[in-house]
């Protein structure tokens, strides 16, 4: 230590240093970094997601917000292109799924939704935080608060499959140290937990998914109770079919 060898010089200290908890401050400096830890309670439309840097995994905190409005959508925190093509994503899931989440299938019309991830003086990009932009969207629109021992990672499609991200070793040793309890995996990246140390593993319930359905299972304080209120639509009668029906083609599959 600098310090040290200045007082070793000057004859400011004699015989041993001694550099205990107590002092190392004296000697290093106030604390410059500090690196993300859990929410202390559960919230409604905050989530906990994991990043990937250059020094390393960090916690990433996503954020939702929904009010009346025209259906205006607004993303803050320097998100780059990718990470706001992953906020549309999240949209249309969402929207495919209001039946079974309890959501007014005209949200988008008539409510303005707001993604913010904090700490806007940096930039952020990647595919990585799709899971957790939808989640934190399906927690603010049924207002159902999110768990905060979770954290979760993984690119999400327009059908809701969770796929495969990088960096899962720094990414599960930043919510180790950041005192996250369960984290989601894509579960595709479950081979790779072979190679993550036990000393890691055994301090965190790794769950592999494959469906943002399972997410939701995971994530949120409890699943939104649905209530039917459409009328079942009327049953084709034997031998016949629409036009539509007969000439339509099943959705090309990408993945």
């Amino acid at each position: 230590c600098r310090k040290v060898v200045k007082q070793k010089v000057s004859k400011k200290a004699e015989g041993k240093v001694r550099i205990t908890p107590r002092n190392l401050q004296k000697y290093l400096g106030v604390k410059r970094f500090r690196f993300g830890r859990k929410e202390e309670e559960d919230r409604i439309g905050q989530v906990t997601g994991l990043a990937w840097t250059e020094v390393g995994g960090d916690l990433l905190t996503i954020e939702a917000a929904v009010m009346p409005g025209k259906g205006k959508p607004s993303y803050t925190g320097q998100l780059g292109d990718v990470m706001q093509e992953s906020i549309q994503a999240a949209m249309t899931v969402v929207r495919s799924r209001v039946d079974a989440l309890g959501i007014d299938a005209k949200f988008y019309q008539k409510t303005d939704v707001h993604i913010h991830v904090p700490e806007g003086a940096t930039p952020k990009d990647g595919p990585s935080a799709g899971v957790g932009m939808c989640t934190a969207l399906v927690s603010a629109l049924t207002r159902i608060p999110v768990r905060s021992n979770v954290a979760m990672t993984g690119e999400i499609t327009l059908r809701g499959e969770v796929l495969p991200i990088g960096g899962l070793k720094e990414k599960l040793l930043a919510a180790l140290r950041g005192g996250i309890e369960t984290v989601l995996i894509p579960d595709e990246n479950r081979r790779e937990l072979t190679e993550i140390p036990a000393n890691i593993l055994q301090h965190l319930d790794v769950k592999p998914v494959k469906w943002i359905d399972e997410v939701f299972e995971v994530a949120l304080q409890h699943m939104p109770k649905v209530t039917p209120d459409r009328e079942e639509p009327p049953e084709v009668a034997e031998g016949e079919a629409s036009a539509g029906d007969e000439e339509g083609q099943k959705p090309l599959r990408t993945h």
